[in-house]
């Protein structure tokens, strides 16, 4: 089979899906909407894709520039010649296949496209109802967007859902004890933009760093991994509160280097204020590490609180701070939480396996074209 994946840029999650459909007997072709500022995968394109040069792909893309990459796109099509298109997210890669008019359509969310921008505005909102109602089949990782793609349209058993999973053995756990008990280790790997809700995270552990110190309990430190448009902020947070010392950002770090840091930390934290099925979080648990993490819909999938971590009010710091000084207190029940985590993971998260449920969506969306 001829497959056409078109996304938005060349991310972490696009190198996985291609490297694994390398692996098969498909044919595949990679076409690229844009290329924003920063590196989001510093991995290679898979040999065995071949990638398609077009009028898309070098910079941003831009509204304006619209009918002429929906015109270019026909000419791809055209020249590839694919059996279907795999494309998302919906209201970018996917909705100008639609616009196109090419059958099969397979669109996959990245949960953003649904939970968040399909509520932009009405143009947002119109483009992602008429780019699932021509899609023969849908790809999501959660029951979220499964939820919201049917409300905007999508015919429910036209729907495969599978989380995306991570590589189980690049994160297998160390040991599920902690040597050092003076020390409590928080790791956040999420970029510092707004949706993220790393301010959130920065404020909590300032007032819960300040209250152990002043009450004699371990040192607490925080890993905060990554980059973005807020890391002035979060850089003045830490020093106004006088916890610069306790906390290390060693910036982007390579896909090689991140189980490191997820075996140096005691607990995961996330306050992003949306997700599907969260890859940050999943890598967690598969790195045997238990986790604290906003209470929105796709986190609730994964955590169940005292088992496999605890949730926190979404955007609430003093909520966040005394869950914070909880898990704190509570860490002789971590080592059992951590086999857990990673039960769950190794349950439900392995990719190898989850991968195995593309294969339903294109073949769905083949028969829905006969």
């Amino acid at each position: 089979m001829r497959i056409l994946y078109f996304s938005r840029d060349y991310t972490t999650h696009d190198h996985r899906f291609l490297s694994a459909l390398a692996k098969t007997e498909h044919k595949v072709f990679y076409l690229r909407l844009e290329k924003r500022g920063h590196t989001l995968e510093d991995r290679s394109l898979p040999p065995e894709i071949e990638q398609v040069h077009w009028k898309g792909g070098q910079r941003p893309a831009k509204f304006s520039q619209g009918l002429s990459l929906l015109a270019d796109l026909t000419r791809v099509i055209q020249r590839v010649q694919p059996d279907l298109v795999h494309a998302g997210p919906i209201q970018r890669a996917a909705f100008l296949v639609a616009l196109s008019g090419f059958k099969p359509l397979v669109s996959m969310s990245w949960g953003y496209d649904l939970i968040q921008d399909a509520k932009r505005n009405s143009p947002w909102r119109w483009a992602t109802r008429y780019t699932l109602q021509r899609s023969a089949a849908l790809v999501g990782d959660s029951e979220i967007i499964r939820q919201l793609a049917i409300q905007y349209g999508m015919h429910p058993e036209h729907i495969v859902t599978f989380p995306w999973g991570v590589e189980l053995e690049r994160y297998n756990v160390a040991t599920f004890e902690r040597s050092n008990s003076q020390i409590f280790t928080l790791l956040s790997t999420r970029g510092w933009e707004p949706i993220y809700g790393v301010e959130v995270i920065a404020r909590a552990f300032v007032r819960a760093a300040r209250q152990l110190k002043e009450n004699h309990g371990p040192q607490l430190n925080l890993l905060m991994l990554g980059n973005g448009s807020q890391a002035g902020m979060l850089r003045r947070i830490f020093q106004e509160g006088g916890v610069q010392e306790q906390v290390h950002m060693p910036g982007q770090i390579g896909q090689a280097d991140l189980p490191r840091y997820y075996h140096m930390a005691d607990l995961y934290l996330s306050a992003s204020h949306s997700d599907g099925a969260s890859i940050s979080l999943l890598e967690a648990l598969a790195s045997g590490l238990p986790a604290l993490v906003s209470d929105i819909p796709g986190n609730r999938e994964w955590i169940t609180p005292g088992e496999t971590g605890w949730w926190f009010p979404d955007g609430d710091v003093p909520a966040l701070t005394q869950a914070i000084l909880d898990a704190v207190a509570r860490r002789d029940q971590l080592p059992e939480m951590r086999r857990r985590a990673r039960w769950l993971a190794e349950l439900r998260a392995d990719w190898n396996k989850n991968f195995l449920e593309l294969d339903k969506a294109y073949q769905l969306a083949l028969g829905n074209t006969k």
